[in-house]
């Protein structure tokens, strides 16, 4: 079954772009879950907290994570695992005014937002986030559970590996590797290989 109906998790400013971007794709939303019911911009239902999702068939919904992230964080992996522990599935974001090489690769929860361009034979792992007007270049592999913020440059041959977050307008140089849950500065250049963990600012970037 294509197109199933959508529960999307959460209800912040992320969701609320992920929203516009459904109902202009004429996809059904059944509504949000949050901790507690809350104003929403588009008038959606208040399903409940996020494990109300237990009261639907698995095979008969998909999910969409609307929690964004400003920083390295869990949250968005830890609810990806445990809906996928219990069977559901999450569909992908794709703004229709995205430049996507036919030869990307995007793993289950990919969202996109929109300008994103995406060159030939980029990888984008699992519950990956590909926020407003970032570029990414040949061959970059991007791991799972990754933020790459508004505005990011990313060359050729980068590797970005899994739960990193990339702030706002930065850019990495071709062939770099980022460790796992790195997170880089916003409006950094990065020009060297970063540790998994560390955090790196500044032009050029520096771990601190």
């Amino acid at each position: 079954m294509l197109n199933k109906p959508i529960i999307l998790i959460g209800n912040g400013g992320h969701a609320s772009v992920l929203t516009e971007i459904l109902l202009t794709q004429n996809r059904t939303i059944l509504g949000y879950t949050a901790p507690s019911q809350e104003s929403n911009t588009f008038g959606l239902q208040y399903i409940g907290p996020d494990m109300a999702i237990q009261n639907y068939n698995p095979n008969e919904i998909e999910l969409i994570l609307g929690i964004g992230t400003v920083n390295v964080s869990n949250i968005r992996k830890s609810l990806f695992e445990r809906m996928k522990q219990l069977g559901f599935q999450f569909a992908k974001v794709i703004h229709g005014q995205t430049i996507l090489s036919p030869s990307v690769t995007l793993g289950e929860g990919v969202q996109i937002m929109a300008g994103a361009i995406i060159q030939t034979n980029v990888k984008v792992g699992n519950n990956t986030i590909i926020n407003t007007g970032a570029c990414i270049d040949h061959d970059s592999n991007i791991g799972e559970h990754v933020h790459i913020a508004p505005r990011v440059t990313i060359s050729g041959g980068v590797k970005i590996k899994n739960g990193c977050h990339v702030g706002t307008g930065a850019t990495l140089i071709q062939g770099i590797t980022l460790g796992n849950d790195s997170l880089i500065g916003a409006g950094a250049v990065v020009i060297h290989n970063i540790a998994a963990g560390k955090k790196a600012i500044g032009v050029p970037a520096k771990e601190v």
